[in-house]
């Protein structure tokens, strides 16, 4: 069964980073994207980050794109989410999460995704 398991977050102040990690397991086609979804209490489920392991592109959401940077480490099988210049409308419980592609014209959907890990919260507080 496929497994997602986050760690990296924390408290930061404004300004300051993160590096988020995902261990994935028990993947068994490259067949995916896996990235990370955002979840605020109130707020809208935000796709902020994914790569394809298909294709090897990567998605960031418009607000993230100039800020963080997904990167993926196959040996370790782990990708990371660096966090560059937090802003208190960051803090979230960002989950890794990961879902089947069926063709090349696929997209991010932060609701369609088939495998997510526990989250890890991060909240960015003076």
């Amino acid at each position: 069964e496929v497994q997602l398991v986050e760690s990296g977050g924390g408290l930061v102040q404004p300004g300051g980073s993160l590096r988020l990690s995902c261990v994935g397991s028990g993947f068994t086609h490259d067949d995916y994207i896996i990235g990370w979804v955002r979840q605020t209490p109130g707020k809208e489920r935000e796709g902020i980050s994914c790569i394809s392991k298909y294709d090897g592109k990567t998605y960031y959401k418009d607000s993230v794109k100039d800020r963080f940077t997904i990167s993926s480490d196959n040996a370790k099988n782990t990708i990371y989410l660096q966090m560059n210049s937090l802003k208190p409308e960051d803090t979230a419980v960002y989950y890794c999460a990961a879902g089947r592609i069926y063709s090349d014209n696929w997209y991010f959907s932060p609701y369609g995704m088939d495998f997510w890990g526990k989250g890890t919260l991060v909240t960015v507080s003076s």
